[in-house]
């Protein structure tokens, strides 16, 4: 199986790129679902489906994505760093209610209520939800109530998030296929 080639993202234009919405998706690109905090707390045997309140993961540092731009694949991945700065800027930007479903329509009625990253794996306050998530993860915590969405999260239509935003690295796979086009065009007329 041919190896794909990884591209990092990162953040240089910390005006222009970063994290502008999450998305409630079926299947998340970083495979982690979140978790329906009411449901959590039913296998505590503690019942309050009045919170509705959902956590998981936006974006966890060296997971590689798998993306498709036209007809190549390949993977994206985030550092550390860059994961925090992303979520530096989107609360410093105050994007907590910019909230999608399936990456194309807004929803009202979701809020970012909470917002961190874990610097320690083994004390950190995402070991309470089952997590697992390793140092330097994005963990989000969103109340819903949207009731549309909120039947979507509780009939599975809704598993993760998705974030939806802008990183430097891309361009390496359009200046690769400017290059590629170039040599093309150079053997033609040969």
């Amino acid at each position: 199986m041919e190896k794909l080639q990884n591209i990092e993202l990162t953040i240089k234009d910390e005006k222009e790129q970063g994290v502008f919405a999450i998305s409630f998706v079926d299947r998340p690109a970083i495979d982690e679902p979140f978790i329906l905090l009411s449901e959590m707390e039913v296998q505590m045997k503690v019942i309050d489906d009045g919170k509705r309140e959902v956590i998981g993961l936006a974006l966890v540092p060296e997971k590689k994505i798998l993306r498709r731009i036209k007809d190549k694949e390949f993977t994206v991945s985030f550092s550390a760093e860059t994961i925090a700065k992303t979520q530096e800027l989107y609360m410093k930007k105050l994007y907590g209610n910019n909230v999608t479903v399936d990456h194309a329509e807004n929803v009202d009625g979701v809020a970012l209520i909470e917002s961190w990253i874990v610097e320690d794996s083994k004390n950190d306050k995402s070991n309470i939800y089952k997590l697992n998530a390793p140092v330097g993860s994005w963990v989000v915590k969103m109340k819903v109530y949207n009731e549309e969405v909120y039947q979507g999260i509780k009939d599975g239509k809704f598993n993760g998030f998705s974030i939806e935003g802008k990183y430097d690295g891309l361009e390496q796979l359009e200046m690769q296929d400017d290059v590629l086009n170039e040599i093309k065009d150079l053997l033609e007329k040969l």
